[in-house]
């Protein structure tokens, strides 16, 4: 996570916005404002917020596992599909959020989609790519994950600032972006002989 810091106060991501806090983690919320001399890795100490933000990564790994057994059964198109589809209903979830069991099951759907995506998408692309241009695509595939990271930390900047304690709901349905282009994407990938 990217953090912004301004005189020795580091804060990154929507889990830096005050309404996502105020709505999702109150405690955290009121420790931030409250107490101003300690570190924020104290105010940010809550199990909740843990797992919120690493169910995303633990989902990604588990489903990395499932995922690699779907490619060999089914093949790359139909695994980076499901991996789309995951993404796309997890940034929907994120985005419409109620409660913290709608955000974190959003989050779990969108790590099963990252899961997914990284183990079949560069696999795929290996498969398809001419030999003497499959480095330069697999690197691209890095440098593009590398970049959407970038263009997130930018959204989540401009998301903080709009008026009304909504720019979080932004910031986490605008995955629905990269999702729909990985799903609709898959949906005219070519199959390989072999897949």
């Amino acid at each position: 996570m990217l953090l912004r810091c301004e005189n020795g106060n580091c804060e990154g991501g929507v889990t830096s916005m005050e309404s996502f806090l105020k709505k999702f983690f109150p405690e955290v919320y009121t420790k931030m404002k409250e107490d101003t001399k300690i570190s924020n890795y104290c105010k940010f100490d809550s199990q909740l917020l843990t797992l919120f933000t690493s169910s995303l990564y633990i989902a990604g790994l588990i489903a990395s596992f499932f995922a690699s057994s779907v490619t060999k059964a089914y093949g790359r198109k139909p695994s980076i599909l499901i991996g789309g589809a995951a993404f796309l209903a997890g940034a929907a979830l994120s985005g419409a959020a109620l409660d913290i069991s709608m955000l974190i099951f959003g989050r779990v759907l969108l790590g099963t989609g990252v899961g997914f995506a990284n183990q079949s998408v560069p696999l795929y692309l290996s498969e398809m790519a001419p030999a003497r241009y499959r480095g330069a695509i697999n690197n691209g595939f890095q440098f593009s994950v590398g970049i959407g990271s970038l263009i997130a930390n930018l959204i989540n900047y401009g998301t903080e600032k709009i008026k009304g304690g909504w720019g979080w709901r932004i910031s986490l349905g605008m995955a629905a972006l990269p999702a729909s282009i990985l799903t609709l994407g898959a949906i005219f990938l070519q199959k390989h002989p072999t897949a």
